[in-house]
Formats: C-alpha cells, sequence, structure tokens
C-alpha cells in the first residue's frame, strides 16, 4: 500500500465497524456509568470475547477518549469555524447557539457520556477541563454582545453562558430523533429562545 493510501477500516464482528463497536461501547458506558462498564460487560454487548475487543482498542480508557471526542471535536469545530470568528457578534452566537443543538442531536450518546463525567481518570479530567474551555469561548461572545450593544447589560455574560449551555444540554434528557422536532427546528427554538431571555436590541437580532 502506498503512503498515500487510506488504511482499511478495522473491524469487529461482522456488521461492525470500529465506529459502530464504539456506539455499542458508549451505550453501554451510559446504562451502566463508565466506571462500572467492565470488560466483560462490554465484550457480552459486542458478541466478542474479550481479547478480541482489545484487538480493536487498547483499553477502556481509550474506548473512552475516541467516544469523548465525538462530542468535544464536534464542539469544537463549531467554535472554531470562520462563522463564530469573525463578523457581526450577533450572528457568531447565532452560529455557535446552531452548532451546538446540531452536535447535541447528532451525537446525542456521546454527549450523555462527556455530560456525565466525575472526573475519576486522566482522560475525564482532560475532557471537563475541554468542556470549560468552550464555555469560557461562549461566555466571551456574550461578553462582546454586551459590549456592543447587542444585548441587556444586567445580565451577566457568565450566566448567561451557564443558562444558554444548560439548555442546550437538557437536549440530552429529552430529544429523540424520532420525536416531532427536527434538528434545525430545535435550533432555531434555542436561537429564539435565547434571543428573547437577552432581549437583543431591535437592530439586531439572531435570525
Amino acid at each position: 500500500m502506498s503512503t498515500t493510501e487510506a488504511a482499511p477500516a478495522r473491524r469487529g464482528r461482522p456488521g461492525y465497524d470500529r465506529d459502530g463497536m464504539l456506539a455499542v461501547i458508549v451505550e453501554a458506558f451510559n446504562d451502566h456509568g463508565y466506571d462500572a462498564t467492565s470488560l466483560g460487560i462490554i465484550a457480552q454487548r459486542l458478541g466478542l470475547s474479550k481479547s478480541a475487543v482489545y484487538h480493536h482498542f487498547s483499553s477502556k480508557e481509550e474506548m473512552l477518549e475516541l467516544a469523548l471526542e465525538k462530542a468535544l471535536g464536534s464542539l469544537q469545530e463549531v467554535f472554531d469555524a470562520p462563522e463564530a470568528a469573525s463578523g457581526p457578534i450577533d450572528m457568531r452566537i447565532r452560529h455557535v447557539l446552531r452548532g451546538a443543538v446540531t452536535v447535541a442531536c447528532g451525537q446525542l450518546p456521546y454527549l450523555t457520556l462527556l455530560l456525565r463525567l466525575r472526573g475519576n481518570t486522566d482522560v475525564e479530567r482532560r475532557a471537563m477541563q475541554r468542556r470549560r474551555e468552550l464555555d469560557q469561548r461562549l461566555r466571551r461572545l456574550f461578553e462582546l454582545a454586551r459590549d456592543d450593544d447587542s444585548v441587556r447589560d444586567d445580565i451577566d455574560p457568565g450566566l448567561a453562558e451557564r443558562l444558554t449551555f444548560g439548555m442546550v444540554n437538557s437536549i440530552v434528557e429529552w430529544y429523540r430523533p424520532e420525536g416531532p422536532l427536527s434538528p434545525e427546528q430545535l435550533a432555531d427554538a434555542v436561537v429564539a429562545f435565547v434571543r428573547s431571555g437577552l432581549r437583543v436590541s431591535e437592530t439586531r437580532d439572531f435570525r
């Protein structure tokens, strides 16, 4: 194989590629808690031997790290996008809110796992630190909006950030992909709700 060719995807039992295996593993983590999920439980869920599971993942910590990257990496992309970095502050906030909702809907089990971390391992602590950094980036956007007179100035930007992400994070508790709301409709609702709560000035809005 030449160095320019992509390596073939590692496969587990028939019907599973590595991402498919990870989805089953995350389901087990969410059902039992990461600490309480043994390799035996994982192997049983996958229909594989323990040694076969370790053929695809070097450790349970690697499984967790890969799973958390699904949510954190997607959120990071939202904040790193050009639409979040420049332009009118109201449009930057709108982009982040819509992107965060889209990630919550599309990476539901992975975000659930992220939100349930307890910080018991280095992998968990690193993920929690990355999450705090994203919190700070949204807070900074609200600070800029306040300084720009785009939002009311009697709500602390830190409180605005916590309330906003609290609403987005709550999606993992009740949203169902097969339900009546599409991710786009839900994103519209969140943007409208935040806009109303912050009383954006008449000359600027997030629509």
